[in-house]
Protein backbone atom coordinates (compact mmCIF):
# COMPACT_ATOMS: atom_id res chain seq x y z
CA UNK A 1 0.00 0.00 0.00
CA UNK A 2 1.24 3.54 -0.59
CA UNK A 3 0.82 6.19 1.88
CA UNK A 4 1.57 9.91 1.87
CA UNK A 5 3.31 11.92 4.37
CA UNK A 6 4.30 14.87 5.51
CA UNK A 7 7.76 15.72 6.99
CA UNK A 8 9.52 18.76 9.04
CA UNK A 9 12.81 19.37 7.72
CA UNK A 10 15.77 21.62 9.80
CA UNK A 11 18.98 22.23 10.06
CA UNK A 12 20.86 21.59 12.30
CA UNK A 13 24.24 22.42 12.54
CA UNK A 14 25.23 20.60 9.06
CA UNK A 15 22.98 18.06 8.96
CA UNK A 16 18.98 18.02 7.84
CA UNK A 17 16.73 16.22 9.87
CA UNK A 18 13.46 14.93 8.81
CA UNK A 19 10.77 14.07 10.85
CA UNK A 20 7.31 12.44 9.82
CA UNK A 21 4.15 14.50 10.96
CA UNK A 22 1.68 12.01 11.10
CA UNK A 23 4.59 9.05 12.78
CA UNK A 24 7.16 9.97 15.65
CA UNK A 25 10.12 8.84 13.07
CA UNK A 26 12.97 10.97 12.25
CA UNK A 27 15.93 10.76 10.22
CA UNK A 28 19.11 12.77 9.07
CA UNK A 29 21.05 13.47 6.06
CA UNK A 30 23.46 15.83 5.11
CA UNK A 31 20.96 17.45 2.20
CA UNK A 32 17.10 17.81 2.41
CA UNK A 33 17.02 15.10 -0.11
CA UNK A 34 18.87 12.47 1.98
CA UNK A 35 17.01 13.21 5.07
CA UNK A 36 14.03 12.38 3.13
CA UNK A 37 15.02 9.56 1.76
CA UNK A 38 16.44 8.39 4.80
CA UNK A 39 13.15 9.15 6.50
CA UNK A 40 11.27 7.29 3.82
CA UNK A 41 13.17 4.32 4.23
CA UNK A 42 12.95 4.04 8.23
CA UNK A 43 8.82 4.57 7.60
CA UNK A 44 9.05 1.89 5.73
CA UNK A 45 11.68 -0.39 7.62
CA UNK A 46 8.69 0.51 10.60
CA UNK A 47 5.63 -0.74 8.91
CA UNK A 48 7.52 -3.53 7.61
CA UNK A 49 5.87 -7.10 8.56
CA UNK A 50 7.78 -8.27 11.54
CA UNK A 51 9.40 -12.02 10.90
CA UNK A 52 10.48 -13.47 13.83
CA UNK A 53 11.83 -17.15 14.41
CA UNK A 54 10.12 -17.06 17.72
CA UNK A 55 7.03 -16.35 18.21
CA UNK A 56 6.79 -13.47 21.21
CA UNK A 57 4.35 -13.57 24.19
CA UNK A 58 2.28 -10.39 24.98
CA UNK A 59 1.12 -10.33 28.28
CA UNK A 60 -1.00 -7.86 29.95
CA UNK A 61 -0.14 -6.41 33.64
CA UNK A 62 -1.35 -4.45 36.76
CA UNK A 63 0.98 -2.00 38.31
CA UNK A 64 0.29 0.85 41.06
CA UNK A 65 1.35 4.57 40.32
CA UNK A 66 1.68 6.87 42.78
CA UNK A 67 1.37 10.53 40.70
CA UNK A 68 3.34 13.57 42.27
Amino acid sequence: MVQQYSAVITKEDSWYVAQCVEVDIASQGETEEEALRNLQEAIELHFEKPRATITPTVRTFTATVHAA
